[in-house]
């Protein structure tokens, strides 16, 4: 069945490619070299992000002492998601089933799958090997649990990350992936337009690191101690290859080497850019200086921003979001975080979360033909219809994601605990955790 016959034509030529199921192999269709080789290299720019772009980036803004371990539960958090998605969580995403919620057991340990299975793209007739497609899902399903690692960075039991992301991906990002992109899920049929993940990804992730934030409390010596970034050197290494590898993220979610493509490339270029520049313009009003710290947060707040506008918003507009979204990011990582003082160790909530939000309702806005967008995909047609639809798909990812988190940290503190020891917090998760120090002297 083809994904027209599923989803008017409307949301089909406009909304998420990845909503894309698997599809039988017909004659018509038409497997193009091109689209193949791009979404190769776009699961490993997706890949490239993680490992080594957000371990450098996380590991750089945390103390030397706990800069291994940060490394560590990027990696295997990478690792054991990578192994749930083959196992039953492609399946639970994209299983096929006409559920609005979850994507059923039809795909569990990639049933049905071969080389000559295909999936729909957004043009009609062309399709990709269903295994690429597995491949470039299954970097976002991974790089979304170790994004909230930076929430509860230097504190948490390693066994507890573990358990937590297992159950997280199983209970929170499979579901809401199937609801957001898959042709058959609820927020899709909304009509809500989320072009690469605002929702599925840093929305999620973001409120379930608050959650965090409040459930596990401060780190020891919080406010009294000096918990400066140990390495901005390694901070912008791992920013840069997140900016890079996002062209993967978002140009790749067209899931064709297209001209939407293109138009995804140059949302990411403009409105990152426009972001960092704002961000730096903020600090230095506010704070008389211009810091390396605020660029690299304001080029991953952009990133954010556009993720769910990339492939629908005109350039222009895409630089007014990335404009728009650091004062709003960067007045919740300061003024909001000290006001309620919890501590989300690397802006997790603010950045990924606040950004998301920001990025997610923009979209309503800037998908509009006369500010250069590709248009409404609502049924009413209008921008104030859309903007609704936005801001729905966005409450309902924060309370899916927001208690189930809250019940799932509790489930795993009475497994494994969560917290280390308050010596062992001391010492620095490297040596205590995993019996070595990222740095010699």
């Amino acid at each position: 069945m083809k994904l027209s016959k599923l989803i008017p034509a409307a949301v089909a030529a406009t909304l998420l490619p990845m909503v894309a199921s698997a599809q039988d192999v017909v004659d018509a269709a038409v497997v193009d070299k091109g689209d193949v080789a791009w979404m190769m290299t776009s699961s490993l720019l997706v890949l490239f992000m993680i490992i080594p772009g957000l371990a450098l980036f996380y590991g750089g803004l945390v103390r030397q002492k706990n800069m291994l371990s940060v490394l560590m539960q990027c990696t295997l958090i990478t690792s054991v998601v990578m192994i749930i998605w083959v196992l039953y969580g492609y399946s639970f995403a994209f299983g096929g089933s006409t559920s609005p919620f979850w994507g059923g057991t039809g795909k569990l340990f990639l049933a049905g799958v071969t080389p000559e299975s295909t999936v729909a793209t957004f043009s009609d007739g062309v399709e990709l090997p269903e295994y690429v497609f597995i491949c470039f899902q299954m970097t976002f399903a991974a790089i979304t649990p170790a994004l909230i690692v930076g929430a509860f960075a230097e504190r948490v039991k390693f066994s507890g990350v573990i358990l937590f992301v297992v159950l997280w991906v199983t209970f929170i990002y499979f579901p809401i992936a199937h609801m957001v992109w898959d042709g058959a899920g609820v927020i899709f049929n909304w009509g809500a337009i989320d072009f690469a993940g605002g929702t599925v990804v840093h929305i999620n992730a973001g409120i379930a690191a608050l959650v965090w934030t409040v459930v596990i409390g401060p780190r020891v010596g919080f406010g009294r101690d000096n918990m400066a970034p140990h390495s901005m050197t390694l901070t912008m290494v791992g920013a840069a290859m997140l900016w890079v590898g996002w062209f993967g993220f978002n140009a790749g979610s067209n899931l064709e080497a297209t001209a939407g493509a293109t138009l995804a490339m140059m949302n990411t270029f403009i409105a990152t850019a426009g972001a960092v520049v704002s961000w730096s313009v903020v600090e230095a009003i506010t704070r008389g200086k211009a810091s390396m710290l605020g660029a690299v947060s304001g080029m991953v707040a952009g990133l954010v921003a556009v993720t769910p506008a990339c492939g629908t918003s005109g350039p222009v507009g895409a630089l007014v979001l990335g404009l728009v979204v650091s004062p709003i990011s960067f007045f919740f990582v300061t003024t909001v975080k000290q006001k309620f003082k919890y501590d989300d160790s690397l802006d997790v909530f603010g950045v990924h979360g606040v950004g998301g939000i920001v990025g997610a309702i923009g979209t309503g806005i800037l998908c509009a033909p006369w500010l250069g967008g590709t248009g409404f995909v609502v049924e009413a047609g209008t921008m104030g219809a859309q903007v609704l639809t936005q801001i729905s798909a966005v409450l309902l990812t924060l309370v899916w994601s927001g208690v189930g988190s809250l019940v799932l940290i509790y489930v795993t503190k009475s497994i494994t605990g969560i917290r280390v020891d308050e010596a062992d917090e001391r010492q620095g998760l490297d040596l205590t955790s995993h019996g070595e120090t990222a740095y010699h002297s």
